[in-house]
């Protein structure tokens, strides 16, 4: 399929610079990237080639038709953008400012640029003397996990699978980014959480005291009152019940074995005697 005619399906067949530009990339992919490799067809190839080149012209670009258009999945056109993308060497330029205005949340941008330039600092004095020179920061994985970040820790939403589809990496990578920035900058972008007292957390059974009938205190053997959850102190009557009954038990055990045992005798029966006389005159 010509490239016009995709072109023209995705509504950018007044964009003649846009095409020029997307037969620009289709012919160096052709040359440095094997697009068969990850499974991307020539309709798919040239459809990303139309996107990257909208998105580097900042003309408007449907995403969910040229995701129908490529008969692929959400998910497997985006690896294969982003792999593509790598591939032939054309960064995504994402600003700190234009994530802010684009996600509405200026305020955040000073917060992002001293996070990133604090990140840089500490990610390059951990490293060996022979690889300082060679730390690159120009990738749009960076911005883009700082802001996301910054966003989490002062409890403002955006979108993580937005912000992956800019930068133009993975969710690996983006995740891999994201601990690093949290392990060297936690006091930026981490979020402290307190740990509580296992003690102090009320179990859900609790929720039976409610009950007028659980709300009574009961006395337990020693004449104290239990300030325990109903469920404990339903557990503890029935430890001290059972106490109870077995002690009974054992104390009527040996009060059988101590008691003297009777000799028993067995009944005697006696008939009366039968005389002559009588059995005669029967």
């Amino acid at each position: 399929m010509d490239l016009s005619d995709i072109a023209r399906k995705l509504g950018l067949s007044d964009s003649k610079l846009v095409i020029r530009k997307a037969e620009e990339l289709r012919r160096l992919s052709d040359l440095q990237f094997d697009s068969s490799v990850i499974g991307v067809g020539e309709v798919c190839k040239a459809v990303i080639c139309l996107e990257i080149a909208a998105t580097r012209l900042q003309v408007m670009f449907d995403r969910q038709s040229a995701i129908k258009l490529s008969g692929m999945s959400e998910k497997g056109y985006i690896r294969s953008f982003n792999a593509m993308q790598n591939g032939i060497g054309v960064k995504a330029n994402l600003d700190v400012r234009q994530l802010g205005i684009q996600f509405g949340c200026v305020r955040l941008i000073p917060f992002v640029q001293k996070g990133l330039s604090l990140y840089k600092d500490r990610f390059v004095a951990s490293l060996p003397p022979s690889r300082r020179l060679s730390a690159d920061f120009t990738r749009p994985v960076f911005t883009a996990v700082a802001f996301y970040l910054c966003a989490k820790k002062h409890k403002l939403k955006v979108d993580k699978l937005k912000l992956i589809e800019l930068c133009g990496t993975s969710e690996s990578e983006f995740t891999s980014v994201s601990t690093s920035m949290k392990d060297l900058c936690f006091d930026v972008f981490g979020i402290s959480k307190e740990k509580k007292d296992p003690k102090a957390i009320k179990g859900h059974r609790e929720l039976l005291d409610v009950l007028p009938g659980k709300r009574k205190q009961e006395e337990v053997d020693d004449g104290a009152c239990c300030e325990l959850p109903s469920y404990k102190r339903q557990k503890r009557m029935e430890k001290v019940g059972y106490e109870n009954w077995k002690s009974s038990v054992i104390a009527s055990n040996k009060q059988t074995k101590t008691a003297p045992s009777k000799i028993k005798k067995q009944a005697r029966l006696e008939f009366k005697k039968v005389t002559g006389e009588a059995s005669a005159k029967d």
